[in-house]
């Protein structure tokens, strides 16, 4: 099952977000909120909105593919389970892609009672082969009640809940060093064709303008996403997340040639494409914040969750961080939103408990606090937020409702559109490193697809 979104109001509640940012906000609270948060080494929590049943003596397994600062703030998340609950929950780090990790476990008899997934796509895999078990009444209860049906549909499987969105991510910002750009003369654009003057700008004055984490090639799949969903619109958006149109589409040679532009100009990339593809995300993050005025790089791309990283260095969010909505390529900017859902892989109380507490505010309100999170919980207090740019972020994602696209590359399946060293991501870190090649690269791309979608 797939749910057809709109964009266009989800433009408009976005772009305020570049609004805030260019006012120049403080990263103070913007409150309201008196009451500690769970997770925030508060001594008082809110009062539950939902009842958890005991589970003394039961163990729970949860796997992911968070690591660091995410993996942290989740673990606040399920300590606040157990003492609820009573039931013992270990966290299992998951590698990419998750859906073959899971096979092996499962094959080893031993999987885990709940699987954050990344993708869409890794959901119906899971429930194709027989793994993933529906969502109970408690959880569906708490998603009717707490999500916007987008969200809902999202994580469900020919109308059969299934997923629980916990995460969420505007995946079309960029994030930008203030201090560089103040230096520069520099203003955030609002076009590709002025992001690609600003970038000439910044290089002029000195410093390399975008820093781009091509090690990881699941940022590349979001460069072409948000190219691609402004210039071909919605309609061809979904249609090529159906693969109900090939690779080789004259859409997808304008993308890429559009993206080229970038990728194509090495004084424009930090470290030029061999360093890009060197870069890992993170440190695409940190190199944009740190040295001074001579950051390696003066903007990255990429989502909200980009402030768990900005944490890690001396700058601070909303003054020496800012953020602006992903250039328009077309009419409208692009709207593409990803998350992570949580699927019971084991029938039980506990499991179905688990799910029914991560649909809850309670849950969300714990990870907000923590920062580098958004929810698509619409019953979330957005006092939490630890600042008033998440703050921002996260109340346009819930007034958005529908109004948005999924990554597509996580609508796809995941030997295309989520592996490591394979399928999309090979094609389109084969691509930085040569973007003239557009045709080579559609047929590279077609051919993998193909395979996919044929498997």
């Amino acid at each position: 099952m797939r749910t057809t979104l709109r964009t266009g109001r989800a433009a408009t509640v976005f772009a305020a977000i570049g609004a805030l940012a260019l006012a120049g906000c403080g990263s103070g609270g913007g409150g309201g909120n008196d009451e500690p948060v769970p997770g925030d080494g508060g001594s008082k929590a809110p009062a539950a909105s939902v009842r958890l049943p005991g589970l003394e003596g039961e163990k729970l397994q949860v796997a992911a593919v968070w690591s660091g600062p995410e993996q942290e703030n989740f673990t606040k998340v399920l300590d606040e389970f157990e003492k609820r609950t009573g039931a013992e929950v270990t966290f299992v780090p998951a590698q990419d892609p998750i859906v073959n990790f899971l096979g092996t476990k499962i094959a080893g008899g031993s999987p885990p009672d709940v699987a954050m997934l990344p993708q869409v796509g890794a959901i119906r895999q899971a429930v194709e082969r027989g793994w993933a078990k529906p969502a109970g009444p408690g959880a569906t209860a708490q998603l009717t009640k707490n999500y916007a049906k987008g969200w809902q549909d999202l994580g469900a499987v020919d109308g059969t809940q299934y997923g629980v969105y916990y995460k969420a991510a505007n995946k079309s910002l960029v994030w930008y060093n203030d201090t560089v750009f103040e230096n520069a003369g520099a203003s955030a654009p609002a076009t590709w064709k002025d992001f690609l003057s600003t970038a000439e700008t910044i290089s002029a004055s000195g410093v390399t303008p975008v820093s781009v984490a091509g090690a990881d090639g699941w940022t590349l799949t979001d460069w072409f996403e948000n190219v691609y969903l402004s210039q071909a619109g919605p309609e061809k958006y979904d249609r090529l997340a159906r693969h109900e149109i090939p690779w080789t589409d004259p859409s997808v040679k304008d993308a890429l040639t559009t993206l080229g532009r970038l990728f194509g100009n090495a004084s424009l990339i930090a470290g030029g494409a061999d360093g890009a593809l060197q870069t890992e995300f993170p440190a695409s993050v940190t190199q944009t914040f740190t040295g001074g005025d001579q950051p390696k790089g003066a903007m990255v791309f990429e989502g909200d969750f980009v402030t768990v990283n900005i944490a890690q260095t001396d700058a601070e969010i909303g003054k020496d961080a800012k953020v602006f909505p992903f250039p328009a390529v077309g009419a409208e900017p692009p709207v593409v939103t990803g998350g992570d859902a949580a699927v019971a892989l084991k029938d039980g109380k506990g499991a179905q408990a688990l799910l029914t507490f991560l649909a809850s505010p309670d849950a969300a309100a714990i990870s907000a606090a923590a920062g580098g999170f958004i929810s698509p919980n619409k019953a979330l207090d957005t006092s939490v937020y630890p600042n008033d740019v998440q703050r921002d972020i996260a109340e346009a994602l819930i007034a958005a409702g529908d109004d948005f696209r999924f990554d597509m590359s996580d609508q796809m399946p995941q030997s295309f559109g989520g592996t490591p060293g394979k399928g999309e991501w090979k094609a389109l870190q084969d691509f930085l490193k040569n973007p003239k090649d557009v045709a080579g690269t559609q047929r590279a791309l077609e051919t993998e697809a193909a395979k996919a979608y044929r498997d």
